[in-house]
């Protein structure tokens, strides 16, 4: 890719993660859920349930939207590796960029609560720990995936890469992700026209890092995930949509439902 193809890029990614909020995929009151399917030797079992929802309110006479992103294994798998996650950002609706971050996650015996704010105008982040600088429209693990849901696919051709900052962990990583195109996805809910994507992850006990991940998203105005798909340290993870609420946009990419 050409040196001026990147600065484009670039741009394009800073002035999505600046956009209205009469632009936005979402709006308050959306609920997503999903079913988590495990896959070990061959066999998917019904591990557990996430849900993202998004509600308006104030925060320190900021409007934001409330982002919360809650993740819990089955009951009954809890003896092998219990997970209660839940993640929140306070999401400036006119700069599109986070204000506040919260992380709660209980992960087997791992256990960890964190509090971040966001200092945009001095483009720094604070935590218990420190101060930590951070560069322009930063996003932390929530509000990347609402920005990510915002991008204009239109403008891309397969194999472009769309960079952006992330903070997590007293860190700042450079991200991106990558367009591959369009095609159609059938999935527990449905068959759907869908946009594919691979995120770059981050390498940790979960995931191996790189672009292992693939995520189909709706091809309509709500770009919703409907399918993802990643191999694991161990096993497979394979997550689908089951059920929706308040959508901003008709749900236009759903061709049949099951």
């Amino acid at each position: 890719m050409s040196k001026l193809r990147w600065l484009l890029l670039v741009l394009f990614a800073a002035w999505n993660m600046q956009g209205k909020a009469q632009n936005l995929a979402f709006q308050s009151g959306e609920k997503i859920s999903y079913v988590v399917f495990y896959n070990v030797m061959g066999i998917y079992v019904n591990a557990g349930n996430a849900t993202f929802s998004a509600s308006r309110r104030s925060y320190e006479n900021n409007d934001v939207f409330h982002l919360v992103g809650e993740g819990v294994t089955n009951t009954r798998y809890d003896w092998i590796f219990k997970v209660r996650d839940r993640y929140e950002s306070y999401f400036d609706t006119q700069r599109m960029q986070p204000l506040k971050f919260v992380r709660n996650v209980h992960e087997g015996d791992y256990k960890k609560y964190e509090e971040v704010t966001f200092d945009h105008h001095n483009r720094v982040a604070t935590t218990t720990k420190g101060v930590v600088k951070v560069p322009h429209a930063v996003q932390d693990v929530i509000s990347s995936l609402y920005f990510a849901r915002n991008l204009d696919f239109s403008k891309l051709r397969p194999g472009d890469k769309v960079p952006f900052s992330m903070y997590l962990d007293n860190e700042v990583h450079n991200m991106h992700i990558r367009y591959m195109g369009k095609e159609r996805i059938k999935t527990r809910y449905g068959t759907f026209r869908a946009i594919k994507l691979k995120p770059l992850l981050l390498k940790g006990e979960t995931f191996n890092g790189g672009e292992d991940m693939t995520i189909w998203v709706t091809d309509d105005a709500n770009h919703i995930p409907v399918r993802i798909e990643s191999p694991l340290t161990v096993g497979s993870v394979k997550v689908d949509l089951m059920g929706y609420q308040n959508l901003k946009h008709p749900f236009t990419a759903l061709e049949s439902k099951r």
